[in-house]
C-alpha cells in the first residue's frame, strides 16, 4: 500500500499540472482580451466622435449659401423677367460665390426643375438645360422647403451633398408659389482623404444601408448587407446612386458587445477575412450613421502576450516546486552521504594543495629564469647599442683627430709667439695671442662634451625633446667630414619649433647613425646635398632626412631594417645601426621608415610623438647638457 501510493499521486500530479497551465492561459487570455476590447473600443468611440464633428461641421457650413442666393435681386429678376435674357451676368455671380466658398457647383432651376444658370456653365459636362425635377432636394425647395440630398451627380456622376432653397418673388406673402430653387452640390471626397489610416476604417451609411462614403474605395456604394434583386431595382429608379451594381459589403456580426458595438467579420468583400471592432454614431442632422472599425489585431496581440506571460510564469512557479522538491530529497541523499564526501573532498584537497605547492615552485623557477633572460637580453640590447656608438665614434675618429689637431697646431704657434712676444715686452700682442690660445682650448672642450654626451648611456627615460635642436647637435659631429667634402646642407625656413617625446641620448644616436649612413651613401656623388625636415601630422611628428646619393633599390627596402643586413662590403659594418634605430624609435612608440627621395638618393623618416606643451615647458635643449 505505501508503495502504490506514490505511483498514484504522482500520476495525479502529471495531470494536474497541464490542466492547471490550460486554466491559466484560459484565464489569463480572457482578462486580457476583456482589458484589450476596453481599450480599443474607448479609441474608437475619440475618433468617432472627432470624425462625425468633423464631417457634420464641413457639411453644414454650407446649408445657408443656397438661401443667401436665392435671396439676390438679380436673381428674382431674371426668374420674373423675360425669356431670352443674357445668362452671363448671373452664371459669373454663381462661378464667384463658387470660388469663394469652395463648394463644387452652384446652379439656378426654374419651377419646372430646369437648370437656367450654373456655374460651370463654360464646362462641357454643364448642367445648364438639365431638368432635376426628378431630385428630392428640388421637391423639397419648390414646396416651401429647405431640401438636403445626397447621391451620385446625373451629369459628373460624382459623389455629392446637396442643399437647396426655395426662390420667392415676395417673401411677405404666405400665399405666394416659389419661382425656382437654388442649389448648392458640395463634393465628399475631401473629407474621405482626410479619413486614410493604416488601422481604421470609417463609414458613412445612409437611410438606405448603402456605404456612400469609405475610407476604403473598395467600400463605397455597397450594400451594407445583402439586398434583394427587386429591393436594387427600386434603389436604381431613384438615380440616387446612377447604374452601381451596390454589392454587398460581406459584413457579418460575430459578438453584440452593446447598443452600438459589436465584432464583425468579412465573409466576402474587398475585406474578406478580416475581424473588427464596429462602433456606430447616428448623425440625425444629415440622416446618415457612421460607422468605425478597428482591426481586432491589438487584443490578439494581447492576448498572445498575456498568455506567454502567464504561461512563462506558471512554468516557472512549477519548476521551483520541483526545483524545491528536488533540493529536498537532494538534501537527505547529501546528509546520508556526508561523512564518506567528506573525506573525499578531505584526499582531494591535499592532493591539490600538494599539486599546487609543486607547481608554485616550478613557475617560481620559471619566472626567475625568465628575469635573468631578461636582463641578459636588456644588457645584451645596451651593450649592442654602446657598439653602435663606439663603432660611429670609430668611424668619425679620424675626422675628430683633424678637428682637433688642428687647435693644438695652432696653441702651440700662439705659444710661442706669446713666449717671443713678452720677451720683447709686446704685452698686448702677447695677451691677443694668449686669448686666441683660450679660444681654442674652448673649441676643443666643445669637441670634447661632444664625444662624451653621445657615448654615455641613456636612462631610457622619455621627455620633450627640440627636434631641430637635436639634429643640429648629432650634426656638429661631422663638422669637419661634411666640410672637407663640400656637402651642401639644407633646412626649413620657415619652419617651426616641433618638439617630440624620446630620449635625448638614443635619438641623438639614431640621428647620428642615419646622418653616417648618408655621408658615407654620397661619398661617390658631386655636389653631395644632405636635406633636414620636420612637420606635425596629427598628433605625430615627421622627421626626414634626405640624400642625393644612389638610394636604396625596393628589394633592399624591405629588409634594410634587419638585424647583421647590411649593403656594405664585408668588413664595412655590423649591419646593426639600422635595426637598433628602428627598435629605439618603436620604444618612443614611433617608427622609422626608408623612401625614395625628390633628390634621387633615400629618405628616412622618423614618427615620433608631439610632446605637450606642459612637457615642453619643463624640457632643456640638447646644447645645454654638453657641459
Amino acid at each position: 500500500m505505501r508503495q502504490s501510493l506514490p505511483r498514484h499521486s504522482r500520476k495525479l500530479l502529471w495531470l494536474l499540472i497541464p490542466a492547471g497551465f490550460a486554466v491559466v492561459l484560459w484565464q489569463t487570455a480572457q482578462m486580457a482580451r476583456e482589458s484589450a476590447l476596453d481599450s480599443l473600443q474607448q479609441d474608437a468611440e475619440d475618433e468617432l466622435r472627432l470624425s462625425a464633428v468633423g464631417l457634420t461641421g464641413h457639411l453644414s457650413r454650407h446649408e445657408y449659401l443656397p438661401e443667401l442666393l436665392a435671396t439676390r435681386e438679380i436673381i428674382k429678376r431674371y426668374l420674373s423677367g423675360p425669356p431670352h435674357q443674357d445668362l452671363m451676368p448671373l452664371n459669373l455671380l454663381l462661378d464667384r460665390f463658387r470660388s469663394t466658398t469652395g463648394v463644387s457647383d452652384i446652379y439656378l432651376l426654374d419651377s419646372q426643375g430646369t437648370t437656367v444658370a450654373a456655374s460651370n456653365w463654360h464646362k462641357p459636362d454643364t448642367f445648364l438645360g438639365v431638368n432635376y425635377r426628378f431630385r428630392p432636394y428640388y421637391q423639397a425647395a419648390i414646396a416651401g422647403h429647405q431640401g438636403r440630398f445626397h447621391g451620385l451627380g446625373v451629369v459628373s456622376d460624382n459623389r455629392g451633398y446637396y442643399f437647396s432653397s426655395p426662390v420667392w418673388l415676395d417673401d411677405l406673402n404666405p400665399d405666394s408659389a416659389p419661382v425656382g430653387v437654388m442649389t448648392v452640390k458640395v463634393l465628399i471626397d475631401d473629407i474621405e482623404s482626410s479619413w486614410q489610416s493604416p488601422d481604421t476604417e470609417l463609414l458613412i451609411v445612409d437611410q438606405n444601408d448603402i456605404v456612400f462614403m469609405a475610407s476604403n474605395p473598395d467600400l463605397r456604394l455597397r450594400a451594407l448587407s445583402p439586398i434583394s434583386d427587386e429591393r436594387r431595382a427600386q434603389l436604381r429608379s431613384s438615380r440616387r446612386y446612377a447604374d452601381e451594381p451596390l454589392l454587398a459589403t460581406g459584413l457579418e456580426e460575430t459578438q453584440r458587445l452593446g447598443k452600438d458595438s459589436q465584432l464583425v467579420t468579412f465573409g466576402s468583400g474587398p475585406l474578406a477575412g478580416s475581424n473588427y471592432l464596429s462602433l456606430i454614431r447616428d448623425l440625425p442632422q444629415l440622416g446618415w450613421q457612421m460607422h468605425i472599425l478597428k482591426p481586432l489585431t491589438p487584443v490578439v496581440e494581447a492576448q498572445w502576450l498575456a498568455m506567454m506571460l502567464s504561461g512563462g510564469l506558471y512554468g516557472i512557479l512549477v519548476l521551483g516546486v520541483g526545483i524545491g522538491w528536488q533540493r529536498h530529497r537532494l538534501r537527505r541523499e547529501r546528509e546520508k552521504f556526508a561523512s564518506r564526501e567528506r573525506a573525499t573532498l578531505a584526499q582531494a584537497r591535499d592532493e591539490l594543495e600538494r599539486n599546487v605547492t609543486r607547481r608554485t615552485q616550478d613557475l617560481v623557477a620559471e619566472i626567475e629564469e625568465r628575469r635573468r633572460a631578461e636582463a641578459s637580453l636588456r644588457q645584451t640590447r645596451d651593450e649592442l647599442v654602446q657598439a653602435a656608438k663606439l663603432a660611429v665614434l670609430g668611424q668619425l675618429a679620424a675626422s675628430i683627430n683633424h678637428e682637433l689637431n688642428q687647435p693644438l697646431a695652432a696653441i702651440r704657434a700662439y705659444a710661442e709667439n706669446a713666449r717671443a712676444f713678452i720677451t720683447r715686452q709686446k704685452w698686448e700682442t702677447a695677451d691677443a695671442n694668449l686669448e686666441q690660445i683660450v679660444e681654442l682650448t674652448r673649441r676643443m672642450a666643445d669637441i670634447s662634451a661632444q664625444l662624451r654626451q653621445f657615448s654615455r648611456k641613456s636612462d631610457d627615460q622619455t621627455s620633450a625633446v627640440s627636434v631641430s635642436s637635436c639634429f643640429d647637435y648629432a650634426l656638429r659631429l661631422f663638422q669637419a667630414r661634411i666640410k672637407e667634402h663640400g656637402v651642401e646642407m639644407r633646412y626649413p625656413s620657415d619652419s617651426e619649433e616641433l618638439w617630440v617625446m624620446a630620449d635625448l641620448v638614443r635619438l641623438e644616436q639614431v640621428l647620428v647613425n642615419l646622418i653616417s649612413n648618408a655621408l658615407l651613401a654620397m661619398s661617390g656623388t658631386e655636389n653631395p646635398r644632405l636635406t633636414f625636415g620636420a612637420q606635425r601630422d596629427g598628433d605625430m611628428v615627421h622627421v626626414w632626412l634626405d640624400d642625393n646619393g644612389p638610394g636604396i633599390p625596393e628589394e633592399q627596402r624591405q629588409h634594410i631594417f634587419e638585424p647583421f643586413y647590411t649593403t656594405r662590403p664585408p668588413g664595412s659594418g655590423l649591419g646593426l645601426g639600422l635595426s637598433i634605430s628602428a627598435r629605439i624609435i618603436d620604444d618612443f612608440g614611433g617608427r622609422l621608415s626608408v623612401a625614395e627621395s625628390p633628390d634621387g638618393g633615400a629618405r628616412f623618416i622618423i614618427a615620433l610623438p608631439e610632446a605637450s606643451e606642459q612637457r615642453r615647458q619643463r624640457s632643456v635643449l640638447p646644447s645645454s647638457t654638453a657641459g
